[in-house]
């Protein structure tokens, strides 16, 4: 598989980081955990100003109508700044998933809101939590999603439930419709935002349902496998990130007369960072080309799983060995070293830990055999 970027691909790495270098830099990242805002309102509407919310959608709703590789090229480098704006819930998951379901009027209406008008949009992928009772102008809603991220910012969500006799149904709800209670969460990762959404009794109409049945189940299958492609991407970004910050302090950092970067030790840590770095990179991009192409769902997991795992890894052991770098000033709050590892931790945790890919990876080898 060829995974050279092509100068369009490159294009966009060059010009992400040029613009979150400057617009999601370090001082921007602890201005915002420290205040009450739930995202970086600035930076959010700048991104939407270039058209990166839109990334992947189709023209026909106000898009770009680039490929998967091109949304995992602009996760990497968010992750690698921090950005602390809602761009996976909504661009990578939410969008991802209305796309999947054009032309339904109602996926068709948000993702021309999502990608012309600014909004921010939230996704729960779990079933089980939701019941949808049949009236007769439609459902009524009732359950609890117990962690969504981006919930408490998001003009639409998108929710899935089960009716009583077990059929998955999937639904795009107003955030502000009656009985939709949406209950912030405190996070270990500060630039980001996560929630609880509570349905009591939500009346739900017909045309508010965007599938169904097994067509809902697979459609929530795949956006799983694709986010968690975006989601490692992300990861790649602050495996970067963490790298680039430990380089700069051993360069510095002087003892005995020299930097400790000359010495043995050292070199060797910051290599094993590289070579975790580049692995979890080639591991994603292939997982992204594949998006784009692969139909069957067993070889996307495949790819997807390996995209996850090797990029969690990475990340977690980077933001390890960066803190460890440091010395006794990494675990402290005037340095950075800590906003990455809570990322890293904090996002080894969504769309389940690396031992519940795995574990799938190896029930569809004992299946097959």
């Amino acid at each position: 598989m060829e995974l050279q970027l092509t100068p369009e691909q490159q294009q966009i790495v060059e010009s992400a980081e040029t613009f979150l270098a400057k617009a999601s830099a370090m001082t921007q990242v602890r201005a915002h955990t420290q205040s009450k805002a739930h995202m970086d309102n600035a930076l959010w509407l700048a991104m939407a100003d270039l058209g990166w919310c839109g990334v992947h959608l189709p023209e026909s709703v106000g898009g770009l109508d680039l490929d998967w590789v091109s949304v995992c090229l602009l996760q990497e480098q968010m992750g690698r700044r921090l950005a602390c704006v809602p761009f996976f819930d909504t661009a990578v998951l939410s969008a991802t998933a209305l796309k999947s379901l054009l032309p339904h009027p109602l996926a068709e209406h948000w993702l021309t809101q999502i990608a012309t008008e600014k909004a921010v949009a939230s996704m729960a992928l779990s079933w089980q939590t939701g019941t949808a009772r049949i009236h007769s102008t439609g459902w009524h809603l009732d359950g609890t999603w117990p962690s969504v991220g981006s919930a408490q910012m998001a003009q639409v969500i998108v929710l899935p439930a089960q009716t009583t006799t077990g059929e998955t149904l999937l639904f795009a709800l107003d955030t502000h419709s009656s009985g939709l209670q949406i209950t912030s969460l405190e996070t270990l990762d500060t630039t980001r935002c996560l929630a609880q959404v509570q349905a009591n009794g939500v009346n739900v109409s017909e045309n508010q349902c965007l599938a169904r049945g097994q067509a809902a189940e697979a459609l929530l299958t795949r956006i799983k496998y694709l986010a968690a492609i975006g989601l490692a991407a992300e990861q790649v970004g602050v495996a970067q990130a963490c790298l680039d910050m430990a380089l700069a302090y051993v360069l510095e950092r002087q003892q005995f007369g020299r930097p400790i970067a000359s010495f043995q030790a050292i070199k060797h840590r910051c290599a094993q960072m590289l070579v975790e770095v580049e692995s979890a990179r080639s591991a994603v991009y292939g997982a992204a080309c594949l998006a784009d192409t692969q139909d069957d769902a067993t070889g996307l997991l495949v790819s997807a799983a390996q995209a996850r795992v090797t990029a969690t890894e990475a990340a977690q052991f980077c933001a390890r060995e960066n803190l460890q770098l440091h010395g006794g000033v990494g675990f402290t709050w005037e340095y950075d070293p800590h906003f990455y590892l809570r990322r890293a931790q904090a996002s080894s945790q969504r769309l389940g830990p690396v031992s519940e890919w795995l574990e799938s990876v190896a029930a569809l080898y004992d299946t097959a055999e």
